[in-house]
């Protein structure tokens, strides 16, 4: 395996590139345009799977490259390779001038460093044996069938990722960030007779693996992915129709990231395609809604010290009681739109464009007690846990299955359903929470998002929710 020196020399260390000849090459590239940069990457990855009481795969990689972009008016192009040159980025520069032909812009000057540091340099993949990664996953295995008979399939699985960045801009900006990133899952099968059914859990976070791997946390894990599978064998089908639903804190804020979330980047309401263009400073959501984007938080999954433009990230106020208060921006849509980036232009690597992206996206808590929420439903749903989901940014409409959820029955939670989905509009969805809970939660660390195209570990969160007037589609006849 290889060992690198995390020093902000490392890709002209590891490469022999003259750093001074490799500025110029970004100068001449960029020279006439608004915004770019070069962005040079290497990256070592591993997973492991041990399903069925064997390991059925491991594997483990290797990738690095350089992303060069040249960005004018709206348009931005972008020359790729894996070959870490400077003849290489050369030709990338000949290839990106072509954007800035007959344009003439004014460069943007680049983001201000903050040297905060948001998580260790340590690699993870190197800090645990291969034999010990095995081990583990076997004991998981183990213990998990040890628990209950009906257990008929049990797979668990270790995610490592070290990823070292350098962002190089005209006059010597220079950014650089070293970014560890690991992730553990159980997931169970268990079953009676004809009926079989499953559940999962992980966690995980921006650290090696230690804090991950102790016997209290892995057992936690297995212990929830085997209660969830329980839960369910005992689970009747769902109700239909309009209700009000309780949301669970945690997890379940995976719905606000997808119906409200999306529709807050810059990118959406610049091109007046999101359901919430055109409302800043107008109410999309019933008073007490507050929901930030912070990729501030210490080792959280979705933390950033830098985004991938080298802009430190920020808290950044979305809604505030209720009132659209702002977006979440890259440098080139916060540049269009007037504003400024607010360290959300995030790429899943060198061969591609950053784009406004969330990192930590969560609701505030409010003043009410999670019991009192729930007794005051009358009959209802409290969904727990949510699977996917399908979401139109234009129209805000949503629809999301939920993987554990139960019915309310004059204010007590009773038997576990399945087959819920929500169906909705996420901003007319905002207006109908009438009860927040005050146990804000994030999740474990176990989310990833896509958007065109490109997927990146994010974070959410909630409190407990209670929504009226919600559809729910069910299976009950």
């Amino acid at each position: 395996m290889v060992d690198i020196a995390t020093t902000e020399n490392l890709f002209f260390e590891r490469t022999g590139m003259d750093r001074s000849r490799v500025s110029g090459l970004v100068e001449n590239a960029l020279h006439g345009a608004d915004d770019g940069e070069l962005f040079l990457e290497y990256r070592q990855s591993e997973s492991l799977m041990f399903d069925d009481g064997q390991l059925k795969g491991a594997n483990f990689d290797t990738a690095q490259g350089f992303g060069l972009r040249s960005v004018a008016g709206e348009t931005a192009g972008l020359a790729h390779a894996s070959e870490l040159s400077e003849e290489a980025i050369a030709r990338a520069s000949e290839t990106v001038k072509t954007v800035t032909q007959g344009h003439g812009g004014t460069l943007q000057g680049p983001p201000t460093g903050t040297n905060v540091k948001l998580y260790g340099d340590e690699n993870p993949l190197n800090c645990m044996a291969f034999e010990d990664k095995v081990k583990l996953l076997a004991d998981i295995d183990a213990y998990v069938r040890a628990k209950d008979a009906r257990v008929k399939q049990v797979t668990a699985s270790l995610a490592g990722n070290w990823q070292a960045l350098e962002i190089i801009r005209p006059g010597d900006h220079n950014a650089f960030d070293i970014r560890p990133l690991v992730r553990i899952n159980v997931s169970v099968v268990v079953g009676v007779d004809d009926r079989m059914e499953s559940g999962s859990f992980g966690s995980g976070g921006r650290a090696v693996y230690d804090q991950w791997v102790t016997v209290e946390n892995w057992q936690h894990i297995a212990d929830e992915a085997l209660r969830q599978a329980i839960v369910n064998l005992d689970s009747v089908p769902a109700p239909a129709g309009e209700m009000s639903v309780v949301l669970g804190p945690g997890w379940p804020g995976v719905l606000l990231h997808e119906a409200v979330g999306h529709g807050l980047e810059g990118d959406f309401n610049r091109k007046k395609s999101s359901a919430f263009s055109g409302l800043m400073g107008e109410r999309v959501a019933s008073p007490g809604v507050t929901i930030v984007d912070d990729g501030t938080l210490d080792g959280r999954r979705g933390s950033l010290s830098i985004d991938d433009e080298g802009t430190p990230t920020s808290n950044t106020m979305l809604i505030e009681d209720g009132i659209l208060k702002g977006y979440m921006q890259d440098r080139m849509n916060a540049r269009l739109m007037g504003g400024k980036s607010t360290g959300n232009g995030r790429r899943e690597s060198y061969a591609h464009n950053p784009i406004p992206r969330m990192t930590n996206t969560y609701m505030l808590g409010g003043d009410k007690d999670p019991a009192e929420i729930l007794s005051s439903v009358k009959n209802g749903l409290y969904a727990v846990n949510f699977g996917g989901g399908q979401v139109d940014i234009t129209s805000g409409k949503f629809v999301f299955s939920c993987t554990e959820a139960y019915l309310i029955e004059d204010g007590k939670v009773t038997a576990p359903v399945k087959g819920a989905t929500l169906i909705g509009n996420g901003p007319q969805a905002m207006k109908k929470v009438s009860m927040i809970g005050n146990d804000m939660k994030l999740d474990t660390g176990v989310g990833t998002c896509g958007k065109d195209g490109q997927s990146v570990p994010v974070g959410i969160g909630q409190p407990t929710l209670r929504l009226d007037d919600l559809t729910v589609g069910g299976t009950a006849s």
